[in-house]
């Protein structure tokens, strides 16, 4: 496994550093071919935060830990990749089915926890709006939704507005 390691506002020491490759190196066992691990570390209003995503043949792991301990926040982390590893380990077999690029036995259990069955309990149309970013914001908080789709007027596409976890904003925009 390759693990990039950046640092925004947070200086690592090489021992840090070794110990974030250590310790995402051992869940390249479940990985039969090089993946790429993006490590961000960052450090904000005397807290410290580890981002990791895995990006595995189209499957996007990801977590996040915010914590005064860097060294805790590791644990934590790849504790929370492992746990959604062993949750996703159905629909990965499904998806997956006859190929070898996961190693699916070594993926650890649920603790006999059985798989849920997810399906759509609702759905829904409507009409795409063209609107500013600003006129989504506005519509989006008079909703009171965490998420916001609408055509963006400045691009002409597709986009959702999304509240982060920061209370800011997020946007996602397509190509299409």
């Amino acid at each position: 496994m390759k693990v990039i390691i950046s640092s925004k506002n947070f200086n690592a020491s090489e021992h840090l550093k070794e110990k974030i490759e250590k310790k995402l190196g051992k869940l390249d066992k479940y990985f039969s071919n090089d993946i790429v691990a993006n490590v961000t570390l960052s450090g904000e209003n005397g807290r410290q935060k580890l981002e990791a995503t895995i990006n595995a043949n189209g499957t996007i792991f990801r977590a996040e830990e915010t914590t005064n301990d860097m060294y805790a926040a590791i644990d934590r982390v790849i504790d929370k990749l492992a746990v959604q590893m062993s949750r996703f380990k159905e629909k990965l077999q499904r998806k997956h089915k006859g190929q070898k690029e996961t190693f699916f036995e070594e993926l650890p259990d649920m603790g006999g926890a059985e798989p849920s069955e997810e399906r759509i309990i609702r759905r829904k149309k409507f009409d795409l709006v063209p609107m500013s970013v600003d006129e989504a914001i506005m519509q989006m908080e008079l909703l009171e939704h965490s998420f916001y789709v609408f055509l963006n007027m400045e691009t002409d596409s597709v986009a959702i507005l999304y509240r982060r976890k920061d209370d800011n904003y997020g946007l996602l925009e397509t190509n299409y």
